[in-house]
């Protein structure tokens, strides 16, 4: 079902999301909108998850009707088999731009493997080796392994932005001070764990371009407090 209904979560980055979502989105918007470019007069409607939508997150061809995306030169099942990416946020811009959220409240969430059956993964396997190749990954690793779901977002961003000119961006959420999931207490430990998925996927910082966002947000400091964000300069955002 690519309309998938959440309940409102207690812990963990589904907590923290869906937190600013629905409590501060302007907290979020403003964090972005330097990382985006967007001018004073620009704005950020978050589409996905909201209270009033059961706290819902989108898949597949549901992602692209939420979004009012059309993809005329390559369509989404030649790219990817039913059951892709379930994004943890969606966002657009009163300029056009399409935001793809994934959010990480601690490491182990940075490591996944694809369950997909040997017909869909073939597909997936093609278009990752694409995608890693537009990338220039220098790596021999399998992108379907290991970080699997980091490459899969890389994949859909290349398809939308490279594939059918949309102005998507990809938003990597990363909450420092999650305690309630015992996450990392620094920006600096983010980095060192985005630096080894980096390395394994072989590619660099300044290879993945400037549409793919980290944003670091504490929650001590912001998210349910003071309504204020720890936004330190990504080194890692190119």
């Amino acid at each position: 079902m690519p309309r998938i209904i959440q309940e409102k979560a207690t812990n963990g980055s589904q907590r923290w999301l869906q937190e600013l979502v629905n409590r501060n989105p302007e907290l979020l918007s403003d964090s972005l909108r330097p990382r985006l470019g967007l001018s004073v007069n620009d704005s950020i409607t978050w589409l996905s998850p909201q209270e009033s939508d059961d706290y819902a997150e989108y898949q597949d061809g549901d992602v692209l009707e939420l979004l009012s995306i059309r993809l005329e030169n390559r369509p989404l099942h030649t790219f990817w088999p039913s059951g892709g990416p379930q994004w943890d946020a969606l966002g657009k811009t009163t300029r056009g731009d399409i935001l793809l959220v994934e959010a990480k409240a601690h490491v182990g969430e940075l490591v996944s493997n694809c369950g997909a059956c040997p017909s869909s993964l073939s597909l997936i396997q093609q278009s990752l080796d694409e995608t890693g190749r537009f990338f220039g990954s220098t790596s021999t690793a399998v992108w379907s392994q290991v970080y699997y779901q980091y490459a899969n977002r890389l994949a859909h961003l290349y398809l939308l932005r490279k594939e059918n000119t949309v102005p998507a961006w990809l938003v990597f959420i990363y909450f420092v001070n999650a305690e309630d999931v015992k996450g990392p207490a620094s920006v600096e430990d983010w980095r060192s764990a985005i630096e080894t998925v980096h390395v394994h996927l072989g590619v660099t910082q300044k290879q993945l371009g400037p549409h793919v966002v980290d944003l670091f947000i504490d929650v001590k400091t912001s998210v349910v407090n003071e309504g204020r964000v720890n936004d330190q300069p990504s080194r890692t955002r190119v």
